[in-house]
Order: structure tokens, then sequence, then C-alpha cells
């Protein structure tokens, strides 16, 4: 259970500029607003703002962002207006517990599709002006999902369904992958509970007898890593139970749980880059690469959303096949927190451009390059009038599971799951995309419609003469794509 002085111990672990009487001011405001109140589980609402809190610290957030977790409810749930609000901490603290309350009307409920998708529009709004905003909100969801039992039946579904479609693949498009995870773990049950039992039997073995092989693994790299003197973490990571049920259901794997090789990863912590690239070696030396899989570098070609480590798959002990993943402390902490994890980074790295009080009052904001799908979804939202169309938008391109294709020159384009080479061609440019007569995918000719896998390498044949087919319009997944074509028709 959390208490304010272990929330309090755990902010000062990382930022000694932190206003740490104000935190308890918040605490202590917080409580006394919400006197009496309890969650369906019996527990008083101020345990659930602490939780918020703390996951808003383990994220390395600054004081306004704990502040605003604290006193995240206090608007909607108590007679405490946003004016006395500001009056008593800050206009930034105000705006951030209103931007909470916004995206919190946001329910996909059987109400009308305009008023979703108008709420929609409104968090889109909030999160493009201040991400801490969303945060906030992960934060909040992530306790609401772990005490998600004692809620009434249609109220689960509701909240575990919403958690799928929305908040999950919101934490992966911030590049918060730990937290997706965990996410879409919690709602699995809730929304496809004969599934989870199927694969709950069907699993649990399987996990035991990776975990036991996994320690094998770790002792044997440890010796060699320790013989090279590199200083290294390394660990086992289970594979999330949600991701694993997806994988399955993949027409190649056609749920025979043997074909899935990354049912329990290795993970190897090293100091440097050249440590990275050191501890690949040791570990080819080791145990042989698997042919087909090959070496996934993200450290020389960073996935878009800034993800950076290398991803090799080998032959481990007793010729069991598993995934190896290799990452320094700082590509570790932005694969784990994402966006989040820049606003600590920037306290260690940006003095001189900010000083720690200025960071600490949350005026550092995340890398402008990692949020360009941000800005996109904001022009879209001001574009896009139709809300069928908004809603296809936002749930087949932005919030969609991504894949990362290259073009021959090496550059690395982002695309939703389902993405086709004529998607890639207008990701490259409005030109390419309507010369397109052909494409080669890893060197061979296929056809227009053919589903892109992560990694492939995509060169789009042009002509001059060609011109866009309406029969596109079928297949095309990315609104960029859908909407060019149609604006060449409509020419």
């Amino acid at each position: 259970m959390m208490t304010i002085d272990s929330l309090l111990r755990k902010v000062k672990t990382y930022s000694s500029k932190a206003d740490l009487v104000q935190i308890k001011r918040a605490y202590d405001f917080a409580k006394k607003a919400h006197e009496g109140q309890k969650r369906f589980s019996g527990e008083p609402v101020i345990n659930h703002c602490l939780a918020v809190a703390s996951a808003l610290a383990d994220w390395k957030l600054d004081t306004t962002s704990i502040l605003a977790g604290l006193l995240h409810d206090v608007v909607e749930d108590t007679n405490v207006s946003l004016e006395k609000l500001e009056k008593e901490f800050s206009h930034e603290v105000a705006l951030l517990v209103e931007g909470v309350t916004n995206v919190g009307e946001i329910k996909l409920r059987g109400e009308k599709k305009e008023e979703f998708v108008e709420n929609l529009r409104k968090m889109l709004l909030v999160m493009a002006k201040d991400l801490r905003v969303i945060l906030i909100k992960l934060a909040d969801r992530y306790h609401n999902m772990q005490t998600l039992q004692f809620l009434p039946k249609e109220k689960q579904l509701r909240i575990a369904r919403e958690t799928l479609e929305v908040y999950a693949p919101l934490s992966e498009r911030l590049g918060i992958g730990e937290m997706k995870g965990k996410l879409e773990d919690l709602a699995f049950p809730y929304v496809y509970p004969k599934d989870y039992q199927w694969l709950k039997e069907l699993a649990e073995p399987y996990y035991y007898e990776a975990e036991v092989y996994i320690q094998e693994a770790v002792k044997q790299i440890e010796k060699k890593l320790a013989a090279e003197k590199i200083k290294a973490e390394i660990y086992g990571r289970a594979k999330h139970f949600y991701s694993l049920w997806t994988k399955l259901l993949r027409p190649e794997i056609d749920k025979d749980i043997e074909k899935v090789h990354d049912l329990m990863a290795l993970r190897i912590i090293v100091k440097t880059v050249r440590d990275c690239y050191a501890a690949l070696g040791i570990v080819h030396k080791l145990w042989k690469p698997v042919p087909h899989e090959g070496v996934r570098d993200f450290i020389a070609q960073p996935k878009p959303n800034g993800y950076r480590s290398i991803h090799t798959t080998v032959f481990g002990p007793a010729g069991k096949i598993f995934e190896i993943q290799i990452r320094t402390r700082q590509m570790h902490e932005e694969a784990e927190n994402g966006i989040a994890a820049h606003w600590y980074m920037a306290m260690l790295k940006v003095k001189s451009k900010l000083s720690s009080k200025d960071i600490d009052k949350g005026e550092f904001f995340a890398p402008s390059e990692k949020l360009a799908w941000v800005r996109q979804l904001v022009i879209w939202q001001k574009e896009i009038v139709d809300s069928h169309e908004f809603l296809r938008a936002l749930k087949f391109d932005a919030l969609a599971h991504r894949i990362f294709v290259f073009s021959p020159k090496g550059d690395v384009y982002d695309l939703p799951l389902g993405a086709t080479p004529v998607d890639f061609a207008y990701a490259v440019h409005t030109d390419v995309g309507d010369q397109t007569m052909g494409a080669k995918v890893n060197g061979k000719m296929v056809k227009l419609d053919y589903h892109l896998k992560s990694g492939d390498m995509v060169e789009v044949i042009k002509s001059k003469r060609a011109k866009p087919s309406h029969d596109w319009l079928n297949f095309v997944v990315t609104t960029m794509a859908r909407r060019k074509i149609a604006k060449h028709f409509n020419r």
C-alpha cells in the first residue's frame, strides 16, 4: 500500500529539486476533499490518488505532474472548483486536472457516434497541448484496471474494451511498452474470457519450461560477459499474455505455441553502445543465431518512435530457440517508459538550455520528432468533418499496431498493421503515391494490395504516366493514402 511518505521518498530518489512540501500539501488537500468517499472495492478514494501519483513517480515526472496526479479527481468528484485549485496550487496544475477531467468524459457507451467522436477530438487537442494529461490518465486507468473486479459486470466490459481500443494503443504510440502490455493483460480476461481461459490452460506449462531454460541461459551468458569484463544486468522477460494470444492468431502461427520463440526473452542491459555490440558478438559465440530470423539492429536504425535495441534470435541451451534484446540503461528507460522518460532525461542532459527548476516546472517538452503523429492527429481532427472517417483514421491508422519498413536507401517508415506498398508510397511523398505502377518487397515483385511486414524493404516502381486507381481505396489503410487518392478523383 502506497503512503504519502513512501511517495515522497520515491520522488526524492530522482529529483532533488522536487517540491516535497507542495506534494504533501496536495495530498492533504485531496484527502480532505475526498473525505468519506470510497471506491467500489471499499478502499478510500485517497488510496487511488496515491496510486496514480506513484505511477507518475515511477516514470520520474515533474512536481506539477505529481500534484495533478494527487488532485486529478477533486474537480470531477468533489465540490472543489478549478478556480480554487488554481488559487491553492497553480494555473498549470489546474490546466492538467481540467485536461484529465475532459479526457475522463470519453466513454465507449451506446452514445451517439458523433458525441463519442467529439470527446475524442477534445482529447487529442488536450494531448497535443500537454502530453502529461495523457500520462496522468494512463496512470489513472492502470490503477482502475487493477480493481476492475469490484465493478458491475456491464461497467467491467465497457472499461476493459475501452482500455484495449484506446488506452493500450496510446501507450504503444507513446513508446511506453511496459504500460501497454500491462493494460492489455488486465483487459484480456474481461473482453475475451473464453480465449483467456483457453490460453491460460495451454500456455502455463510452456511458460514454466521457458522460465527454467532462461535461468540456465542467464547463468551461461553472465559467465561469458564477466570473462570479457563487460558489466551487465541480465534477466528474463515473459511475453505478455495478450500479446501471445494475438501472435497465436496469426495465419503463419495458426495457434501452434511451439512456433512462438519469444515466449520468454533475455534482456542484457550494458553501459555503452560499444558494449551492446561486444555483447552481441559474445552471444553469437556462445549460441548460433537462427538464420531466417537474423539480427534486428534498432540502434543503427531506430524505430520512428525512438525505440533502440539490438534483437537477435538464437539456438540456446538444449537447442531451444529464444530471443535476446541488448541495450544500454538509457535505451531501456526509453523503451519501458517512452515519452515519459524524456522529462527525466531532460533533467540529466539539457541543463545548458533549461535549469533543473525550469524542467521541474514542466517547461521542457518531449522531442518533437517523436510526436509527429500527435500533430498529424490534430490536423486530421480539424480537417475531417465526417465522424465515421475520423473514427476510421483513429482506429485503423493512428492507434493501430505498428510495423516498420525500409526504403532502398535505409530510411525507416512507421505504418499501421495491414499497410500495403501503396500506403508506403504515399508515406514517402504524394507524387510517389500518384505515380505508383508496381512494387518490389525484399527484391521480389508483389501485388499492390500485398500486406507488408516489419523489416520489409519496399521499392516503389513509378511511371509519370501512371495514375491512382479507384480500386486502391478497397485496400489502403492509412488515412494519408485514402485522402490523397480521394483528392485525385475529386479533382
